[in-house]
């Protein structure tokens, strides 16, 4: 932005500018110097000077207060009194205000004369004294601005370095110089389940895949992460006397004769389990100060988990064999029970088969009977002539009387029985009780049998097996401390920090103040 200065404006109107002896004419005095003003006003014309250079004579001259008559008059006196109409600080004169130039001095310059060269005297191209102003408080506002800016600047670089640089560097510094390394064991394990071909349903459809045994994963896993895990490595492998050990930095450290819980904080940072459900594979990393006591560690860890894989099933197996065992064991002592009635009916009757008993009782009925028939039929034709023999007709009826005493006192015998004693029948029928609860109970027992073959292959089909995918080997560098990382991660989170808390200063001096 810039001022026009305010300057006294002069308006010379005149016909023409008259050249060679006319001007002379016009402005020549009376007398010699009369002459010689003609010859120099002469001399002027023929400079060549421009309608400008002449303008701005006059300006000048009337600037002086000087009397012209004409604008080579005006040059002619100019010189006269030493002063050079067309010199720069001739023309600065007619915008000073007042006659004087912006460093005190009058303008005057009397040929020749010596101008001493400092910034006081250096010419004012167009600008005031209020713009002069201007620019100094503009610039004095531009230093104070960068001033500051670079306080500021200061303020920021002293809190980075305060709150972000001097923490980072104290953090890089202890991994890079004092931390103790750590070696990592990694391992890993899978839980399969034994396949049974007579799975069938929505068994089947998830029999070999990591569903089945996603449950047995995961209460392995937590096993393993837990404090009963951490007392048995502790009390096996010495787990509190490895990270006790003074060659630890202190950080890192156990202290001496420290509690199961702050043995249990170390126990959860050395330990890392994570379980991978698509797969089913649940992976193991162990850091240890030695890489053979890594090595060591992860080991008994693994022993842990298949014990703890056993133990899941052992009882659910347990309890199905059992209750079929408990089964077979009653259906087999029913059976002796059974078989020794069965024995003691066929002593008490003195018969074995009582089937074929009453077969050859009726057998037995059967012959005699056929026999009486044909004793019956010789009778006949014994009556059937003229003079019978008294004594063998007698005789004949005499058989046949006894044959039917015999068939009935069989017959009596194997129904009703003799007195004081029971029956064929009585007996056949107790016998053939014994026999069909010996067969019955023999059925029970294979049926028994069965279901405890079902239930040994049902607790087979249980059974969890832990198979090692990635067996654990000591590293031969050391894993940890990661340190470049872990500064720079550092470094991010401290950033992150500062810049919380700026941004809630901020707008909280920002809520103070509106």
């Amino acid at each position: 932005m810039t001022i026009k200065p305010r300057v006294k404006k002069f308006r010379i109107r005149r016909g023409g500018v008259p050249e060679g002896p006319a001007v002379a004419e016009q402005t020549a005095p009376s007398g010699a110097d009369g002459a010689d003003t003609v010859a120099d006003l002469e001399a002027i014309s023929k400079e060549g000077l421009t309608g400008r250079q002449l303008r701005m004579a006059r300006r000048v001259a009337h600037k002086q207060g000087l009397s012209v008559a004409s604008d080579f008059d005006a040059v002619h006196q100019l010189r006269q009194a030493g002063i050079d109409p067309f010199q720069r600080h001739s023309v600065l004169e007619l915008i000073a205000p007042d006659g004087k130039l912006p460093n005190g001095s009058s303008g005057r310059v009397q040929l020749p004369d010596t101008m001493q060269r400092n910034g006081d005297n250096l010419p004012v191209t167009g600008r005031s004294a209020v713009a002069d102003r201007r620019a100094r408080e503009i610039t004095q506002i531009q230093r104070d601005i960068a001033s500051r800016r670079r306080r500021k600047l200061a303020l920021l670089f002293t809190r980075l370095s305060f709150f972000v640089f001097l923490p980072t560097f104290i953090v890089g510094w202890y991994f890079f110089t004092m931390a103790t390394p750590m070696y990592a064991t990694k391992s890993e394990i899978v839980i399969q389940q034994a396949e049974s071909a007579g799975a069938a349903g929505l068994g089947g459809l998830f029999q070999g895949t990591s569903m089945a045994t996603q449950q047995d994963s995961i209460a392995v896993q937590s096993y393993l992460a837990s404090r009963e895990a951490m007392l048995r490595l502790d009390r096996d492998h010495g787990f509190k006397a490895h990270f006790s050990d003074p060659a630890i930095d202190p950080i890192q450290r156990l202290p001496e004769n420290a509690s199961n819980e702050a043995a249990f904080k170390v126990y959860s940072k050395m330990v890392r389990i994570s379980y991978d459900p698509t797969e089913g594979i649940l992976r193991m990393e162990v850091i240890a100060a030695d890489p053979a006591k890594s090595q060591e560690f992860a080991e008994a860890l693994i022993g842990y988990a298949e014990e703890q894989v056993d133990q899941l099933t052992s009882r659910l197996r347990a309890d199905q064999m059992q209750g079929a065992r408990a089964s077979y064991e009653t259906a087999e002592a029913r059976r002796a029970t059974a078989l020794a009635e069965w024995l003691a009916i066929q002593e008490e009757v003195q018969q074995i088969d009582p089937a074929g008993e009453t077969a050859a009782r009726t057998q037995q009925i059967g012959r005699l009977e056929s026999e009486r028939q044909r004793l019956e039929l010789v009778l006949q034709s014994r009556l059937n002539v003229e003079r019978p023999s008294e004594v063998q007709v007698q005789a004949l009826r005499d058989q046949i009387a006894n044959i039917d005493g015999l068939i009935a006192a069989m017959r009596d015998e194997m129904t009703s029985g003799a007195p004081g004693d029971t029956s064929q029948a009585s007996r056949n029928t107790e016998l053939r009780a014994a026999e069909e609860n010996y067969t019955f109970q023999t059925v029970l027992v294979q049926q028994a049998l069965t279901q405890m073959e079902a239930a040994q292959i049902e607790a087979n089909r249980q059974v969890r097996y832990l198979s090692q995918s990635v067996k654990p080997i000591a590293p031969d560098e050391a894993t940890y401390p990661r340190a470049f990382e872990n500064a720079l991660l550092s470094f991010f989170i401290f950033s992150g920090i500062y810049l919380m808390i700026s941004l809630t200063a901020s707008i909280l001096r920002e809520q103070v103040s509106s």
